[in-house]
């Protein structure tokens, strides 16, 4: 058995099989990506609720998996180098993984070029633009009078979505095959629901999209990946 003994984050939140990937987590839109691609590939993992609270995201335990206090991350004993590997960032984690399982990642480098691009574009801009948009719609953002912050990022969001609408048209996925560019991006076009800015950024007229999200959340790994770990 794997001793894991070495990595504080296991004094907070015991693994127990420290054989498999651990994965330190919540249900948040970048959360659930790796959640899904783990069910998707059908990599072993282990599971630990860390909620978004200072007492975890910011306690000396997670800190030192993590020093940028963000989920989700994870410790996978079976490194690439024969030691266990210690790993942040959704995006970087999602990449980690394809390559570890060999699966959608694109069947050539040309195709996985592709794929990581449009990862970067979900973790460079589309992702913090709904995030910002959510903020000034559903949390304390919303207490501001002043309309120009809510104002430019709907202005964004609507660009970015535009461009995935438009990238999608006569495709089930945004680069070709199913891939981590999916488990990426679509789980934060189901957050717009959540944040409830579908009217601010006209979600209903973008038809690609709203097929896309009804086709990637009806996949059985999706669903499970969705409240994994549970709220």
């Amino acid at each position: 058995m794997t001793d894991l003994s070495a990595f504080p984050v296991t004094r907070k939140w015991p693994a127990t099989n420290p054989d498999v990937i651990q994965l330190y987590s919540f249900p948040t839109p970048n959360g659930v990506k790796v959640a899904i691609a783990l069910e998707e590939m059908g990599l072993p993992y282990e599971a630990h609720r860390v909620t978004l609270a200072d007492a975890d995201v910011k306690s000396p335990e997670f800190l030192s998996l993590n020093p940028n206090n963000k989920i989700p991350a994870i410790i996978d004993p079976n490194g690439p180098d024969g030691t266990p590997l210690t790993l942040f960032e959704s995006g970087a984690i999602l990449i980690y993984l394809a390559e570890k399982s060999g699966k959608f990642q694109g069947r050539t480098a040309s195709e996985r070029a592709q794929i990581i691009q449009w990862v970067m574009f979900q973790m460079g801009g589309l992702g913090p633009m709904l995030g910002q948009l959510g903020y000034f719609h559903k949390f304390a953002g919303a207490e501001i009078e002043d309309p120009r912050p809510r104002e430019r990022f709907a202005t964004e969001a609507r660009r970015l979505l535009g461009v995935l609408n438009g990238a999608l048209d006569g495709k089930d996925w945004i680069c070709g095959d199913y891939s981590i560019a999916d488990m990426a991006i679509a789980p934060w076009l189901g957050a717009l629901e959540y944040y409830g800015t579908q009217d601010a950024v006209g979600w209903h007229e973008a038809e690609n999209l709203v097929a896309y999200l009804d086709r990637f959340q009806a996949r059985p790994a999706v669903q499970i990946g969705l409240n994994t770990p549970p709220r």
